[in-house]
């Protein structure tokens, strides 16, 4: 563990982290299988869904920047919170349209918000545990990007956005669980 890695700042700063990604893991698994219960057509459920997984991402962006004031520049988080509430304004306009214009939205989403994740996790890796953080990051643009080029598919559906929620929450354990040593001061 690196000195950076055992200063009380960082040690309240994983500690916090910890606590929200073990949040967000369980968050996306929760939302993902709801999710795939509705995945085939937006209902009034699969909307609400889609809006509030952005949301969701907007909370965890404004606690994260909170805890992560003392060991750096929150600012990328802060961009990942406008970009999630455009996001959820987004996905609501686009489900009038059908679930073309939602993958379009969601993509665009999942392509900023990837590289938000996985610039932050580099910028964090001192601290520890955020090897799955920058990895996460990278499939979040490449999963982006099909979502983008899916939504032309002759029927698509949100299943694989759906799908997408359970990677990233995987991640977030992992994440959880390699924080441990930091969040003790090790």
């Amino acid at each position: 563990m690196s000195a950076i890695a055992a200063s009380p700042d960082v040690s309240r700063t994983a500690s916090a982290l910890r606590r929200l990604y073990f949040v967000r893991f369980a968050f996306a698994i929760a939302w993902a299988l709801v999710m795939f219960t509705t995945a085939s057509q937006l209902g009034p459920l699969a909307v609400t869904l889609l809006v509030l997984y952005p949301l969701f991402d907007v909370a965890a962006a404004v606690v994260d920047a909170r805890a992560s004031r003392a060991t750096g520049s929150p600012a990328l988080l802060y961009v990942n919170v406008a970009v999630s509430l455009i996001t959820a304004a987004g996905v609501a306009v686009a489900c009038a349209s059908g679930i073309p214009a939602v993958l379009r939205v969601w993509g665009a989403w999942a392509i900023v918000a990837g590289l938000v994740q996985l610039i932050v996790g580099v910028t964090r890796r001192g601290m520890g545990g955020q090897w799955p953080m920058i990895i996460s990051g990278g499939i979040s643009v490449l999963a982006g990007a099909s979502f983008v080029l899916g939504a032309s598919a002759e029927n698509p559906t949100l299943t694989n956005a759906a799908g997408y929620a359970i990677p990233g929450g995987i991640f977030f354990l992992i994440s959880a669980l390699r924080l441990g040593r930091a969040a003790k001061g090790d």
